[in-house]
């Protein structure tokens, strides 16, 4: 089967690039597979006519580097594979940028007719920010798509409910195998300069302020407040965290605080082997399946996490009372309430720094849960399955699209040569 593939792709810094680096060696076995980025997708076209695709799979998320991969997802439907369940803040920007400011409208308005245009207006001035993620702007996608995939089964059946009729599979998120052992604690201690005593705690990932920084901050100041020998390693990109800085001064533990800034991805492992314990929080959320979180499941370490809805099914610790979920006996992470985030995470992390045998337990649960559902054989399992019934099923017919998606911007040539006579049937 032929297939075209549409992400991003190392060196590019993203989750999803990693994802597809790791997920295609085990697909190209089944697949004859053609990868189209940024820089390669103006090359699709040509090659679909010289030879038609099978399916072409879509690796869609809310963030610059698929903006590219709206000028084709509708004209040539495929597998969408959703990574963020809210495109709001991509798609507005991707428009506002280009200064298609009514292309925005129309298009929100499409996608949520029961939002005000007074909305639309306040996106446009520049006023959007957390507000968007009340509005997924995913209809078209949804609507046009031959197959929508996702990674979380709660993700899948609200989007079902919302969606009825449109084909939803759910592909577990995998993750290579990381096994640190203790000598690789040592070592990797001594390369960060972190000292082998300290608890380390960890988190990995692009830094934002979604990763609820101040609140961990905040958290490592009260610990050494209370004497314990605490340290927080920060692995990911700084940039789009402006006030990160400050945030640290403000909570008095720059002393404590370790930023690596975007590191190899064979590195990982080693800042993994690093830490005590990782977290793993996340609000607002884009309800995205977390890889960062399942590498450090896979690498054997603890994990704080927070208690958001699409993950209600994974069994976890409660902070407030040490009282595991209704769903299971074996937690594998501990989860934060948002409502008392602030508490509820001093409480999780004073416990996991002095307690060794749950931060064990926590690690072999956490390890053993990454074993069953997340390995990258499983989630290549999956991608084997949905993309054979993908490519048999038949695109979708929509015929109210916004202009912006149809139109093929040919009509101004077709206008100046009709002055003349002349009928532009090669531009059809």
């Amino acid at each position: 089967m032929r297939v075209a593939w549409f992400s991003p792709l190392p060196p590019v810094r993203s989750g999803i690039a990693a994802y597809s680096a790791e997920v295609l060696p085990r697909l190209t076995a089944h697949f004859d597979i053609e990868c189209f980025t940024e820089t390669s997708a103006h090359d699709f076209v040509w090659s679909a006519r010289r030879r038609a695709y099978d399916l072409v799979v879509y690796q869609l998320g809310n963030a610059p580097f698929h903006d590219y991969m709206w000028a084709y997802l509708v004209a040539y439907p495929g597998l969408v594979v959703l990574h963020d369940a809210r495109l709001h803040h991509a798609r507005a920007r991707c428009l506002l940028h280009q200064r298609r400011f009514d292309d925005y409208r129309r298009e929100l308005q499409y996608d949520h007719p029961d939002a005000t245009s007074g909305f639309a207006e306040y996106v446009v001035e520049g006023l959007g920010g957390s507000i968007s993620y009340f509005w997924s702007m995913l209809r078209v996608v949804m609507r046009t798509a031959r197959t929508i995939a996702v990674h979380n089964p709660r993700v899948a059946d609200d989007l079902r409910e919302q969606y009825p009729g449109v084909a939803i599979e759910v592909i577990r998120m995998g993750v290579p195998a990381i096994e640190p052992d203790r000598a690789a604690r040592a070592s990797a201690r001594r390369a960060l300069a972190l000292p082998d005593e300290a608890i380390v705690f960890a988190a990995f990932g692009k830094v934002t302020a979604e990763k609820r920084l101040a609140a961990i901050l905040g958290a490592i100041g009260a610990l050494a407040g209370e004497g314990r020998d605490v340290r927080l390693l920060l692995v990911g990109d700084t940039g789009e965290h402006t006030a990160l800085q400050e945030d640290i001064a403000r909570h008095g533990v720059a002393d404590r605080v370790l930023l690596t800034g975007h590191v190899a991805e064979e590195t990982i492992g080693a800042h993994l082997a690093a830490a005590d314990v990782c977290l793993c929080l996340r609000w607002p959320t884009a309800r995205e399946t977390s890889a960062s979180w399942l590498r450090c499941l896979a690498a054997g370490r603890p994990t704080v996490i927070s208690d958001l809805a699409h993950l209600v099914d994974i069994p976890t610790l409660d902070p407030r009372d040490w009282r595991a979920s209704p769903r299971s006996t074996d937690p594998v992470a501990v989860a934060i309430d948002l409502l008392e985030e602030a508490p509820s995470l001093v409480l999780a992390m004073r416990r996991l720094a002095d307690d060794r045998r749950l931060r064990d337990d926590l690690a072999r649960a956490g390890h053993a849960h990454w074993a069953a559902h997340h390995t990258l054989s499983g989630m290549a399992d999956d991608y084997q399955r949905v993309m054979a019934q993908a490519a048999v099923r038949p695109g979708p017919i929509v015929t109210d699209l916004p202009p912006h998606f149809t139109e093929d911007h040919t009509e101004p040539a077709r206008r100046l040569a009709r002055q003349f006579g002349i009928e532009l049937d090669i531009l059809g």
